[in-house]
């Protein structure tokens, strides 16, 4: 199935280019992939071959969380295949929370459904040993209570309980409520002696840089201890459970960098756009305890698996001519002209020789000069990037316009992933393709059931009983004092907050104008529906829901979420979808014709370099953008999941776009109150 790829348009000739120079800027040096299924596969290679050479046992330490779960599908594949064995490796797990929520919030609970259960089966078709096997567990919620699974009883019942290991191999917290503070130092004092001088250690890394919970401030001192949790870290979390920050643990066990640095060889392994600023500063600036993994710099052993969007921030992607030779497209030409606008505090057209010659772009000169046809290309290039016509301008000379004038009107298709995405993120564009008579379809992807909190729920049942249309509040008030932390919310409950999403987005597109019972497509993509946070894989099922809705309006345009920051994210799943429908619609006579825009959402923005299609708005249509958000009530003021950022959807996407105008303005572009900009795809 087709992955979410950004064409590439120029950029660093790496063919030939020594490692030392590639790395110039990189204290840590970093391999980058396409994504992080490549990178994984390339990793678990490395892995195996040093598990395959290794005399004796081989001590491995492995990171939580959602990062290597690629890295453990890649080896059970190649465990499965023949190509390596397990049968002398000791595995050690960085980090966990504690006191102990249920089994299902375990950070390794991946470890054991994505790796550990895989060798199970190994061994119950009598294909694999354990008779020689140590496993340690670097840690455990703690106080433990006393109504949930901890994580290692997980270990218990889903491995050890089903292999020939011996008792005595099997290393393990037995962190209870009953352990005073002196008891849990005593334990991690031993098992960091027991994880020091490991043969491999591989770890995942936080947006801001944290390592197995080292946070901002560890001291490359530190050892395995308990940590205190900062609320930003545990706000972050809380997406692990349901949402709920108070529910996240205060505190938890964590290796330290001391004994991290200990190992003998390290791998970090990061992926998506929201870890790009971390990526950056753990490897190419100096060693800073606010970026904690920094402190690993100085290990003589240690590289860093990144996919391209995790990378997109380093030097040899931000500014690849300081680095070496490049493929100069006009693409590639405007992204240095903008880097070099920032660099020098000047439009465009005031660039000069000087400014070129002074920040590391002779080569461009050299091949593209002279610079003030660099110049006025690049600023042509832009201005031709804006237009107030999305659709299209009928009857008008369309050579330099980045939508064709015909057909129109056109039939357009916006794919929402939840259903605020489209007004959030080119509600703009929306109203201007809507007033000039387009025939606008919007597809909401998902029914984002699972953000409405139980109150808002309550306040609809309570309105509909005070207006007169039945009493079902106590009926639903029951419903959701049945819910079980970490379980599936009833279905009934989902269908009430499916509802309540399905109705505030019909209100929103008709103050566009748009007709909510023939125009808007609620798809309902069955990945989505498993009544948790934790999403179930993307199939055919979805993939046939698309292509029937995009069969049925044979559209003109496409506009898709082109968020990069999660790569497990819905915005993501959602978007690889409508991809592999139009993969596989592919020879459709309608498709010829058709053309795909990326826009982002409320978070980030397209780099100015990558911008084909920028859309001016009026304060007026600012405004209406606006409106069109509030309707989404739901996720106004107590949204269950809204990230770091404590501003409303409206807040954040007026100041990105008011920031995107101001950047064309400062490049000598007119003055705008607003704009949005996308990328086509194809």
């Amino acid at each position: 199935m087709k992955k979410f790829t950004l064409p590439k348009d120029g950029g660093l000739i790496e063919e030939g280019l020594s490692l030392g120079i590639k790395h110039t800027y990189e204290r840590i040096p970093v391999h980058i992939y396409e994504d992080e299924e490549q990178a994984s596969e390339r990793l678990a290679e490395k892995i195996a071959a040093s598990i395959n050479a290794a005399e004796g046992v081989f001590r491995l330490g492995l990171t939580t969380g959602s990062s290597p779960v690629a890295l453990y599908r890649s080896l059970v594949r190649r465990y499965e295949a023949g190509e390596i064995s397990f049968r002398n490796v000791e595995v050690f797990s960085i980090d966990e929370y504690y006191p102990a929520p249920a089994d299902h919030y375990s950070r390794n609970r991946r470890l054991y459904e994505d790796f550990l259960a895989h060798v199970v089966r190994r061994y119950n078709s009598g294909e694999a040993s354990f008779k020689n096997v140590e496993i340690y567990s670097i840690d455990e919620y703690y106080p433990a209570p006393e109504d949930c699974h901890s994580r290692n009883r997980r270990l218990y019942e889903e491995l050890v309980s089903k292999v020939d290991i011996k008792a005595e191999n099997v290393h393990v917290p037995k962190l209870t409520r009953s352990l005073d503070g002196m008891e849990v130092s005593e334990f991690c004092r031993k098992y960091d002696q027991m994880a020091r001088g490991l043969d491999l250690l591989i770890m995942g890394m936080g947006e801001k840089g944290q390592v197995g919970f080292n946070e901002a401030g560890a001291s490359e001192l530190s050892r395995t201890r308990t940590v205190l949790l900062p609320y930003g870290s545990r706000k972050r979390q809380s997406r692990n459970f349901s949402g709920n920050v108070e529910a996240t643990p205060h505190t938890a066990i964590a290796m330290g960098i001391s004994t991290m640095m200990s190992a003998k060889k390290i791998h970090l392994i990061a992926w998506g756009e929201d870890k790009a600023e971390a990526v950056k500063r753990v490897s190419e600036d100096k060693a800073d305890p606010s970026w904690a993994a920094s402190l690993l710099q100085s290990h003589d052993n240690i590289s860093m698996y990144v996919d391209e969007n995790s990378a997109s921030l380093l030097t040899r992607n931000v500014a690849p001519w300081l680095v070496g030779p490049c493929e100069w497209t006009p693409k590639f030409i405007r992204k240095a002209v903008v880097w070099l606008c920032e660099q020098v505090h000047k439009p465009i057209l005031k660039l000069t020789q000087g400014d070129y010659l002074s920040n590391g772009l002779g080569e461009l000169l050299e091949l593209h000069g002279p610079y003030d046809q660099i110049n006025i290309k690049v600023f042509n290039d832009f201005q031709h990037t804006i237009s107030g016509w999305p659709g299209g301008k009928p009857n008008a000379d369309d050579s330099t316009r980045p939508v064709p004038s015909s057909p129109f009107p056109k039939r357009v298709v916006i794919f929402s992933p939840h259903p605020d995405d489209d007004v959030i993120s080119m509600g703009g564009t929306f109203i201007r393709l809507a007033e000039q008579g387009h025939d606008v379809h919007v597809a909401y992807e998902t029914s984002g059931n699972v953000a409405v909190h139980d109150d808002v729920v309550l306040q609809h049942m309570d309105a509909a009983r005070e207006l007169g249309f039945g009493d079902r509040f106590e009926e639903v008030r029951q419903i959701i004092a049945s819910k079980k932390p970490g379980e599936p919310e009833p279905r009934a409950l989902l269908d009430l907050k499916g509802a309540i999403r399905r109705a505030e987005a019909k209100s929103a597109v008709r103050s566009f104008g748009l007709n909510d019972q023939t125009n808007t497509h609620f798809l309902n993509l069955p990945f989505y529906e498993t009544g948790g946070i934790k999403k179930g894989e993307r199939s055919q099922a979805d993939i046939d829901i698309i292509i029937e809705l995009l069969q049925k309006v044979q559209p003109h345009q496409i506009y898709l979420a082109g968020d990069l920051a999660d790569p497990h994210g819905t915005h993501r799943v959602c978007t690889e979808a409508v991809l592999e429908a139009l993969n596989q619609l592919e020879g459709e006579a309608w498709l010829k014709e058709c053309h795909v825009w990326l826009y982002r959402g409320a978070w980030m923005e397209w780099e100015l370099g990558k911008v084909d299609m920028a859309v001016p708005l009026s304060p007026d249509e600012v405004i209406k953008k606006r409106h069109a958000i509030y309707r989404h009530l739901s996720q106004k003021d107590i949204v269950p999941f809204p990230g770091e950022d404590p501003r409303e959807f409206w807040q954040r996407a007026e100041e990105r776009t008011q920031n995107t105008a101001r950047l064309y303005n400062e490049l000598g572009m007119a003055e705008y109150q607003a704009i949005e900009v996308f990328v086509r795809l194809f």
